[in-house]
């Protein structure tokens, strides 16, 4: 059974007339694109990729790859059921590979951006666990090889589709003049990336101060570094900042670290029964060291305190300074109130030169008007 209207044709594109039936198929087929792309970014089908141990981001990249390609594919496919031919090994206008090209070599960079992560989890959870060499120098080489890998990877399939280094090395003349201060910034933080994992100033777990910004390093990407704050913040910190500024790195070699507590006490207070509260404060403290021992210096004589400075060693609280600190000043406080020992306050001493300055006891006046009333 035919249907005459159906096939009769509508408007003419590009040579090629559209029926009815060729239109009805291209909404059929856009539609049911729409559809698979908007499915294939659902949560069902992260959660499935997730069960291949991928990571988030990865997983987010790869979905929405394919979520574009069915996009593609379904417009394609309803171009050609509307009566518009669009050969799929035909060579697209302006550029020397077809569809199928560009979506197998869209398949194989997923594909060796998966592998090089791969790598690193391997490497880095399983292979170089048992070395003996130290975590951060694991991380170290497992992250260089692992970006080996991609770079190699990544030469190898666009070399096998037709994408020759020679034309990309003369696009690269003609605009990387433009782009090239464009990126110099990127360039740059991914040698410093290089460096620091070569070099290691920096390893995970370390705490540093960079740029005003201190925490834990979380992680040591090609880019940037992750440091994660006190106040559970991750700062993502470039990583020419750590090659060509101060880094302050609390735990680099050895960490012990010491704290200087400084304190002031009244004129007239006993200082040896000052030293020896400060240093039964410090041996109190379960996170202070006994070797280097805790010690006590008696600064200076200011204008209204005699100043001392406690030292002490901890390795444990390098990542908590600020509690470490509170901790022992709220135990001197309570340790001189059991002691006697006052703290100082401002005075000034005042002297008169000439004539006579009467004093009146104001308190006493008012106590004693208010009780006559």
């Amino acid at each position: 059974m035919s249907f005459p209207v159906f096939e009769r044709p509508l408007f003419q594109v590009g040579g090629h007339y559209v029926t009815f039936l060729g239109l009805i198929a291209f909404v059929g087929l856009f539609a049911a694109g729409l559809i698979i792309a908007r499915m294939l970014q659902s949560h069902f089908v992260r959660r499935f990729f997730s069960r291949f141990k991928i990571e988030t981001n990865f997983v987010a990249i790869v979905t929405s790859i394919l979520s574009l390609a069915a996009l593609v594919f379904f417009t394609i496919s309803a171009i050609n059921a509307a009566g518009i031919p669009l050969a799929w090994n035909a060579p697209l206008p302006a550029v020397s590979l077809s569809l199928v090209q560009i979506f197998l070599l869209i398949a194989l960079l997923i594909a060796v951006f998966w592998i090089s992560s791969r790598t690193k989890r391997f490497l880095f959870n399983r292979f170089l666990v048992n070395s003996g060499l130290d975590r951060a120098l694991q991380y170290a080489i497992a992250q260089i090889i692992a970006n080996v890998v991609l770079v190699v990877g990544v030469l190898i399939v666009l070399e096998n589709t037709g994408i020759h280094l020679g034309a990309l090395a003369v696009f690269a003349g003609a605009v990387g003049v433009g782009v090239g201060f464009g990126l110099q910034n990127i360039a740059s933080n991914f040698i410093s990336g290089l460096v620091i994992l070569a070099e290691r100033p920096i390893t995970i777990g370390d705490r540093v101060e960079v740029a005003g910004i201190a925490g834990q390093v979380e992680h040591i990407r090609a880019r940037s570094t992750v440091i994660r704050t006190n106040d559970n913040i991750m700062m993502i910190v470039p990583n020419t900042k750590f090659i060509d500024s101060p880094v302050t790195n609390w735990t680099y070699g050895d960490r012990r670290v010491r704290f200087r507590i400084a304190v002031g006490v009244a004129y007239g207070s006993d200082v040896n029964k000052v030293r020896d509260a400060l240093l039964a404060v410090a041996h109190e403290n379960p996170h202070t060291l006994k070797e280097p021992a805790p010690s006590v210096f008696l600064k200076q004589f200011g204008d209204s305190s005699i100043d001392f400075q406690l030292m002490v060693w901890s390795s444990e609280m390098s990542a908590r300074p600020s509690r470490y600190r509170s901790d022992l000043n709220f135990a001197i406080a309570e340790k001189f109130r059991e002691a006697g020992i006052e703290f100082p306050f401002p005075q000034r001493d005042v002297h008169i030169r000439d004539g006579v300055l009467k004093v009146e006891n104001v308190e006493a006046e008012h106590k004693a008007a208010r009780s006559q009333a």
